[in-house]
C-alpha cells in the first residue's frame, strides 16, 4: 500500500530535522593551495579527472568476520582460523573463504584491502566511521558519504540522487548536518518479496490527481506564510525536498526504474531470487538508470555464536549476488564508471570465542571494491599472520572516504557553513589512496 506524497515529504522531513537538525547551510570556497588535512600536498584540481559516474555501497551490518570471508588463515592455529576452507582466487596468492566460490572467480577485477583499521568496537561508533568517512563526534553528526554526493553533485534524470535499499540502514547513513532535502529515498519494501512495491511512487487509494492538487495548492499557500518570514531556512529545505517529490511522482521514467519487476526472468535468477540477489539487482537497475548513490544493506553479521554455522548459511547468497553485480556491469558497459564498495562497520576477534563465534574487531579487517577506476586484481594491505592487526599498507575510513569523493569528483577539502555559522569541512584527514587507483 503506498502513502500521500504529502505525508511521505513531510515525514521524511520531520523526522531528518528530529533527528539531525535543519540548519542553515552555506558553502565557502576552499581556500587554494595546500591544507594540513591533506598530508601528501595536493590541491584537488591537480588530482586525475573523477571516474566514477555513481557508486553502489553495500552494507554488511553488523560486523562480518574477515577470517571467514576474504582473509582466510589457513596456517594459524584453529582457534584463529576456525573450520571454514579456504581457496585459491583469480588474484595471485590471495584466498577466499571456500563460501565466497563465485567471487573468487572474479577476483581479478576487484580491489582487496585487508588492512583496514580503526578504533571503534561499538556498532554504533564503526557505522559513523565507515558511512561517514569521521570518527563520532559529541558536538555534530556529519552526513553521509550518500548524503554528500547528493548535495554536491544533484539528481539525475528526476531520480532522487541517493537511495537506499531497501531501507535507510542506520541514522549515520543519513543528512547529519546538511539539510533533510539530501536525506536519503528509502524503499521502506524488500526487492525480494512477491508484493513488493516502493512506496511514496503512486497516490493512495482514494486520492486522484485532483485531489492531490489540492492538497498541494493549500501546502503552497500555508508554506508562503512561513517563507515570508525572516530567517526560516528549514522552509527552503521543505520545498526543495517537497519539490523533488512532486517530480519523482510526474516522471514515469523515475517510476520505471524502481519496477524490479521488469527485469527479465534470467536476469533475476543469476543475482538469486534471495534478499542479497534482489537487492542488488535493483541497485544496478537504479544507477544505470541515473542515481548518483545506492546504499544496500544485506544481512546481519554480527556473529557471536556458531560463526561457522551462520556463514555458511548467509555467504553463498551474498556470494551469488556481488559476483553477478560486478559481471552484470561488466557486461553493460558500466564497471568502470561504477564504484562498488563493499564493507562492514567492523571485523572479528581473531580467535573464536568459547561459544564458536568472535566478537567485534575493528583493529584490522577486509573491504572490497571494485571500478569506477579501481584497479584490477589487487590484494592491497595485509594483516599478520592471526589476522589480529595491519601488517603492511593500513587503511583507514578517512583515506576511504578521501579516495571514494575524489573519484565521484567531489573536492574533499571544500568547506561547508553548517548552522549558519560553524565552518566544517567536508572531510578532515585522510589519504587519497593513489596506489589502489587504475
Amino acid at each position: 500500500m503506498t502513502v500521500s506524497p504529502l505525508r511521505w515529504s513531510r515525514r521524511g522531513i520531520l523526522g531528518a530535522g528530529a533527528l539531525l537538525g535543519l540548519g542553515h547551510l552555506r558553502v565557502l570556497k576552499a581556500a587554494p593551495g595546500l591544507s594540513s588535512d591533506n598530508p601528501e600536498g595536493e590541491s584537488f584540481a591537480a588530482l586525475p579527472p573523477k571516474r566514477a559516474q555513481r557508486v553502489i555501497q553495500i552494507f554488511l551490518p553488523g560486523g562480518m568476520a574477515h577470517q571467514e570471508s576474504f582473509d582466510p588463515k589457513p596456517l594459524a592455529p584453529l582457534a584463529y582460523r576456525g573450520d571454514v576452507r579456504a581457496i585459491h582466487t583469480k588474484i595471485p596468492g590471495l584466498q577466499f573463504s571456500r563460501h565466497l566460490e563465485r567471487t573468487a572467480e572474479i577476483a581479478d577485477r576487484l580491489t582487496v584491502i585487508r588492512s583496514f583499521t580503526h578504533g571503534e568496537a561499538a556498532h554504533e561508533r564503526g557505522s559513523h566511521n565507515i558511512l561517514t568517512g569521521f570518527r563520532p563526534s559529541p558536538a555534530v553528526v556529519y552526513p553521509s558519504l550518500g548524503s554528500l554526493i547528493a548535495h554536491e553533485l544533484g539528481p539525475r534524470a528526476s531520480l532522487p540522487p541517493y537511495v537506499c535499499i531497501p531501507n535507510t540502514p542506520h541514522l549515520y547513513a543519513g543528512t547529519g548536518y546538511l539539510p533533510s532535502s539530501f536525506a536519503p529515498f528509502s524503499l521502506g519494501s524488500d526487492p525480494a518479496k512477491d508484493n513488493f512495491k516502493v512506496r511514496d511512487l503512486g497516490l493512495p487509494d482514494g486520492v486522484d490527481g485532483a485531489r492531490f492538487e489540492r492538497r498541494r495548492g493549500l501546502l503552497d499557500t500555508i508554506d508562503a506564510g512561513f517563507r515570508a518570514g525572516a530567517g526560516v531556512d528549514a522552509v527552503g529545505a521543505m520545498g526543495s525536498f517537497y519539490q523533488r517529490a512532486y517530480e519523482l511522482l510526474a516522471s514515469s521514467a523515475a517510476v520505471e526504474a524502481f519496477r524490479i519487476q521488469d527485469e527479465p526472468d534470467k536476469v533475476r535468477d543469476r543475482y538469486g531470487r534471495h534478499a542479497a540477489g534482489q537487492r542488488l539487482c535493483l541497485a544496478r537497475r537504479l544507477v544505470e538508470s541515473g542515481v548518483r548513490w545506492v546504499t544496500v544493506t544485506v544481512g546481519g553479521w554480527d556473529h557471536h555464536q556458531n560463526i561457522s554455522q551462520r556463514m555458511r548459511e548467509q555467504l553463498p547468497p551474498l556470494d551469488q549476488a556481488f559476483a553477478a553485480l560486478i559481471l552484470d556491469l561488466e557486461e553493460r558497459g558500466l564497471l568502470d564508471e561504477t564504484l562498488v564498495l563493499l564493507a562492514s562497520e567492523f571485523g572479528r576477534t581473531p580467535k573464536l570465542n568459547p561459544e564458536g563465534g568472535r566478537d567485534h574487531w575493528p583493529g584490522v579487517y577486509s573491504i572490497v571494491l571494485a571500478g569506477g577506476g579501481v584497479k584490477r586484481g589487487l590484494a592491497h594491505g595485509r594483516s599478520d599472520a592471526t589476522a589480529s592487526g595491519p601488517e603492511e599498507k593500513a587503511v583507514g575510513p578517512q583515506d576511504l572516504a578521501r579516495t571514494v569523493l575524489t573519484m565521484t569528483g567531489v573536492d574533499p577539502e571544500k568547506t561547508l557553513m553548517a548552522g549558519g555559522n560553524r565552518p566544517l569541512k567536508i572531510l578532515k584527514g585522510g589519504r587519497l589512496l593513489k596506489e589502489i587507483l587504475a
